[in-house]
């Protein structure tokens, strides 16, 4: 029985170390920042079969540490692992199926992992799959769903479910709208680094919503979040410090910051240095420049870009004046509701610069723009009743009518369109960018 037992020793000596050993030499490599080496020792104790193996393998391959990133092999080793049940895998194979990195994109194979991750008690899994039903993805949407998979994850600890839930509690989906309960869940998030929360927790400050406003507190929350390079942030620290809101006034931090979120494409900031460049606030006035930046937010769909971008043709500043391509970005931001781009189109609708000339079509621009800015510093009243004072009672009936159909949902160019046709057959609409 000795040399039998001597003899299996030999035999296991031969065969190498345990999977158990080398996870662990693959661990300590791992720790050190030696990934190469962590990598070639995963891989050993994975062909094993050692379920964390495959599972830590499959993240080396995701992120591309120590080996060449390949989402098909960390899928392929996620998929081993999730096989044996272990729930992080299951989240992580999940994933993979929803965004389509190393498998085809497939909802219903992420819920599938995302429901065994979840039902597990993991908290990548529930929040996952909270996130699945908040979008609708793979699922009917089921806000309430979210939310009760969101608690689940945020009870854990995790920032970002708790960050969600927070969202979810701001907006009153799923769940009673609670600006309170928003905030304390936002702090939680907010106090773990995460960046979403910080910046919501600095609009909620700035606000005043879920408790006292607070712009110095804001503007601290914004900073945390914006020295991660959260866009969003960047974006709003910068308008702290061109209004002067919680710190000193100062243009050149508000441009600096702007700056660094437009760079990132965030439409709002991109307009806002525009305004910048406009004035001459915090750099040198520069009117390209300036139409550079509207240009840029306009194109993603800013309604104030756009607004601002017609103003520059219809004007001539920083661009060769051009009445057709200030009406096309007038209609863009009149559709979304800019009060402005309503009465600036108006004006040009009531000249015949750059659309068919139509005194009704001024009429009920100018009267859908007091309606949208009822502000005494909105002269398109007084647009609309001097206007007014030119037509005949017909066509003022007719202005209103027209109102009633540009303030329709989703209506306002094509009603606008098929009244300039009655008086135009002729009449091209413009282009509308896809």
């Amino acid at each position: 029985m000795k040399s039998l037992a001597a003899l299996f020793a030999v035999v296991v000596s031969c065969l190498g170390p345990t999977a158990a050993a080398t996870l662990h030499e693959a661990d300590a490599a791992y720790d050190q920042g030696n990934y190469a080496a962590a990598a070639e020792q995963y891989q050993v104790a994975a062909e094993q079969g050692d379920i964390n193996a495959q599972r830590k393998l499959g993240a080396l391959f995701s992120s591309g540490r120590g080996v060449r990133q390949d989402y098909a092999q960390s899928a392929k080793w996620y998929r081993l692992a999730a096989d044996q049940g272990d729930p992080s895998a299951q989240a992580s194979l999940g994933y993979a199926y929803e965004t389509g990195q190393g498998v085809a994109q497939n909802y219903a194979e992420a819920i599938k992992w995302y429901h065994a991750s979840a039902e597990q008690g993991y908290y990548m899994g529930q929040s996952n799959l909270g996130h699945m039903y908040e979008q609708g993805r793979g699922v009917a949407q089921d806000y309430k769903e979210a939310a009760r998979l969101y608690r689940l994850a945020a009870e854990q600890g995790n920032a970002w479910s708790q960050a969600q839930l927070a969202g979810l509690y701001n907006a009153g989906k799923g769940v009673a709208q609670d600006h309170a309960q928003a905030f304390t869940l936002y702090k939680l998030a907010a106090e773990q680094g995460n960046a979403f929360a910080q910046n919501s927790m600095g609009y909620l400050l700035e606000t005043g919503q879920g408790g006292a406003q607070d712009h110095a507190e804001a503007a601290k929350w914004y900073r945390l979040a914006a020295d991660q390079g959260n866009a969003y942030a960047q974006g709003n620290l910068g308008a702290m410090y061109q209004h002067g809101r919680g710190v000193k006034q100062d243009y050149k931090e508000a441009a600096r910051w702007y700056r660094l979120a437009a760079d990132q494409k965030e439409a709002r900031a991109q307009h806002n240095l525009g305004q910048l460049y406009f004035y001459g606030q915090g750099v040198a006035q520069d009117h390209k420049q300036a139409v550079q930046w509207y240009r840029l937010a306009a194109e993603q769909g800013s309604r104030d870009g756009q607004t601002s971008l017609g103003y520059m043709y219809d004007l001539g500043q920083g661009v060769a004046q051009d009445y057709k391509e200030a009406v096309k970005w007038y209609r863009l931001a009149a559709e979304q509701g800019s009060a402005t781009a309503q009465r600036n189109l108006g004006i040009l609708y009531s000249n015949g610069n750059g659309a068919p000339k139509s005194a009704v079509a001024a009429y009920a621009l100018w009267n859908v723009s007091a309606t949208t800015d009822a502000s005494s510093a909105n002269p398109a009243p007084q647009n609309r009743n001097a206007i007014a004072k030119t037509l005949s009672q017909e066509e003022i009936e007719q202005g209103q009518a027209l109102t009633t159909e540009l303030m329709a949902a989703g209506n306002f160019l094509k009603a606008l369109d098929n009244h300039v046709l009655k008086a135009d057959p002729n009449y091209m609409r413009p282009v509308i960018l896809p």
